[in-house]
């Protein structure tokens, strides 16, 4: 043994017994947590803010957080992803918005209608270069289908026609098919006239009126009328030429000369004048045949040109004028209603009916009424009503 491990040997031996066991730093530690309260453990595992933590310290956690796509630190969805319900709303709010404004536009547009529907009418209540017509009673009934149609009569105040209707036909608007329907009857006619006897059907008009008309078509045909429109032939020039300034386009079906007016035969632009020659002419091998079907030709025509967007604007004041110049005791409200409806299918034309029908008549003679047309009134009742109900 050495001198050196000698002296660790006397100096092992001289320490006391408390003092030979070896420190542990690690055993020490374990020791002192053990005897550490439970409430100490805890606070220690809970995230321990300092002060240096500040107000920008949070503001830069959130921004850190939006920009990295999660957590909820910000009112504003997250970059790349759809916010879905704001989109519902902006577009029920452009809803809303159309809505307003045709709302908007409607009121306007009927507003804007109203008046030039006024003026018209106090422009042709005031025109001194024609007789002021006057309203007649009319006790009109409403059609088995519910339709209320309207008997239109035009009247030719020239020499032996004075006060006989020239023109006799009904027009329906709202009826099952709701498209326009246009019946004319051959003014020979011979029917039996309610009060008066068999005579022809023109000279119902001369012995009572718009009424008298109304009774003999029931009467005859079983047809209602609703509702009348009395029209001269000047007041129809009048007319034509405030809804057609530049006329209106025709297909003239041939050659022909009335009260001076020369027609060729083809397409062309008649303005009110012109227009009303075409219609009345019926000095040739047809007739009054012709001239009924040159009536309807008239008819459909002003209607399919009733789509021209100017005409249209013309349209309220040009209607102001019609009931301002004619007799009529069509209520304003059925204008309105109805206005629409022919405006619109009025566009590929008024499908029309002539009376007597083909196979229900003979021409005749009256001793007091001149040349006449004998028909089959069940026949023709019943192709009437066809027609209406189609």
């Amino acid at each position: 043994m050495s001198r050196v491990d000698r002296y660790k040997h006397i100096h092992e031996k001289s320490r006391p017994a408390e003092h030979k066991k070896t420190f542990n730093p690690r055993k020490s530690m374990g020791e002192h947590r053990e005897e550490e309260p439970e409430e100490l453990a805890e606070s220690l595992q809970e995230p321990v803010y300092e002060d240096s933590y500040t107000e920008d310290s949070r503001r830069r956690e959130r921004r850190h957080q939006t920009d990295s796509g999660g957590g909820n630190g910000s009112d504003q969805p997250p970059r790349g992803k759809k916010d879905k319900k704001p989109k519902k709303k902006r577009k029920k709010s452009k809803t809303k918005r159309f809505f307003k404004w045709l709302v908007i536009l409607l009121i306007l547009l009927f507003a804007y209608s109203t008046v030039m529907f006024l003026k018209g009418k106090s422009a042709a209540e005031h025109d001194d270069s024609l007789p002021q017509e006057k309203v007649e009673t009319f006790n009109g009934v409403k059609s088995s289908n519910g339709a209320k149609n309207i008997l239109i009569l035009g009247s030719d105040t020239r020499g032996e026609d004075a006060g006989r209707a020239d023109t006799i036909m009904v027009l329906q608007l709202n009826g099952p098919s709701k498209k326009p329907k246009l019946i004319s009857f051959m003014r020979d006619t011979f029917v039996d006239i309610p009060g008066v006897g068999p005579n022809k059907i023109n000279a119902a008009y001369a012995y009572g009126g718009a009424e008298l008309v109304r009774e003999t078509l029931k009467q005859n045909f079983n047809l209602d009328t609703k509702y009348y429109a009395k029209v001269d032939f000047q007041s129809f020039e009048k007319i034509v030429d405030s809804m057609f300034p530049k006329g209106v386009k025709i297909d003239a079906e041939k050659s022909l000369n009335l009260d001076g007016v020369d027609i060729e035969k083809g397409q062309q632009v008649m303005d009110g004048h012109v227009l009303l020659q075409y219609a009345r002419f019926r000095m040739d091998e047809e007739g009054d045949f012709g001239r009924v079907r040159r009536q309807q030709q008239v008819m459909s025509a002003v209607m399919s040109q009733m789509k021209n967007p100017m005409t249209l604007l013309r349209t309220p004041e040009s209607l102001g004028k019609l009931v301002g110049y004619m007799s009529t005791d069509v209520p304003v409200s059925f204008m309105l209603t109805n206005g629409p409806s022919l405006l619109i299918k009025g566009k590929a034309g008024v499908e029309s009916l002539s009376v007597p029908v083909p196979d229900s008549w003979n021409f005749g003679e009256s001793s007091y009424a001149g040349s006449i047309l004998e028909v089959d009134e069940q026949k023709n009742a019943d192709a009437i009503e066809k027609f209406l109900n189609e």
